[in-house]
């Protein structure tokens, strides 16, 4: 399951959901790490995605959580890294950390959050990756230095160690042709696409196998995966109703999502899988309709395990 809380949720909101999806026999429960609300009000606001995942982290037990994506400029890397180790911790090693450059500036302009060209966000991005993953790496005991431009680090006992090692998977994704494959073929667990068609992933998935081979890791150990919006139903006015629950056109979220009856959603995401993709994302949007979750979960989910 894949949400979107800055378009109006609670603590409680999600925490049903994760309960719920956790229950159902889904595997995580992530979240998206936004400030602003895209094309709604929002209300009630934000929440902050890491305080989120630590009360899930209690409030849950088996079910995996993390964020797609949280901005590497919303937070230094060092204290980004001390809040998901004990994140991981609280949890017992459920923690995943998606983390990308950043992209929406109206939200950085909203809450007085510096928002530099994309070249120095990429620069950011590369630089946090480098100190949050030795950080985590570093052998208890030895210190930790960083001569970085943007993010020096001096003596560190690089503490805490999260509950996962060497380290919580980190998963980072998204259309770039150059730097993205090369950092994820570097730092990755897991590299992901958001909300693309077919053709697109098929060509990024080329580039970012590329990317691993030149740097002499084999492919197969990156997870490749996709996010799509879900919105399933067992008859067309099912799928109408839940279309128009989140302002959406049902034609084109079977064009562009997981959308339709089970079948035509397993069909969508087997062609994913052809692809390479062993991991899928749903976001779903509409966060009380449990129901919707109850759906694919007995429909979907047993054809696609």
């Amino acid at each position: 399951m894949f949400t979107e809380p800055q378009q109006g949720a609670t603590y409680n909101d999600l925490l049903r959901v994760a309960v719920t999806a956790e229950e159902l026999g889904y595997n995580a429960f992530f979240r998206s790490d936004h400030y602003l609300a895209m094309n709604v009000d929002g209300l009630p606001g934000p929440t902050d995605a890491w305080i989120t995942l630590a009360g899930l982290a209690r409030d849950t037990s088996a079910i995996r959580l993390g964020t797609l994506v949280t901005s590497a400029t919303f937070r230094y890397p060092g204290p980004l890294a001390v809040s998901v180790a004990q994140v991981d911790a609280m949890s017992s090693g459920r923690v995943e950390l998606g983390i990308g450059a950043g992209w929406y500036e109206a939200e950085h302009a909203a809450y007085g959050i510096p928002f530099p060209a994309v070249s120095e966000r990429f620069d950011r991005l590369e630089e946090s990756l480098a100190v949050i993953t030795g950080l985590w790496e570093t052998p208890y005991g030895d210190r930790f230095d960083h001569a970085g431009k943007h993010y020096p680090i001096t003596d560190s006992p690089a503490l805490p160690k999260p509950a996962q090692r060497p380290r919580p998977p980190i998963i980072i994704g998204g259309m770039g042709k150059k730097r993205t494959p090369a950092l994820a073929a570097r730092y990755a667990n897991e590299f992901n696409l958001p909300f693309v068609p077919l053709d697109a992933a098929r060509e990024q998935f080329g580039r970012v196998r590329e990317a691993c081979a030149a740097a002499g890791r084999a492919p197969e150990e990156l997870t490749l995966s996709n996010a799509l919006v879900l919105c399933c139903g067992r008859n067309e006015e099912e799928i109408a109703r839940r279309a128009a629950s989140i302002g959406r056109e049902v034609g084109e979220l079977r064009e562009n999502g997981a959308a339709g009856t089970p079948a035509e959603v397993v069909d969508k995401l087997g062609r994913y899988g052809e692809l390479g993709a062993t991991r899928v994302y749903l976001q779903t949007l509409d966060l009380a309709d449990l129901e919707h979750l109850e759906l694919v979960a007995a429909e979907v989910m047993p054809q696609v395990a």
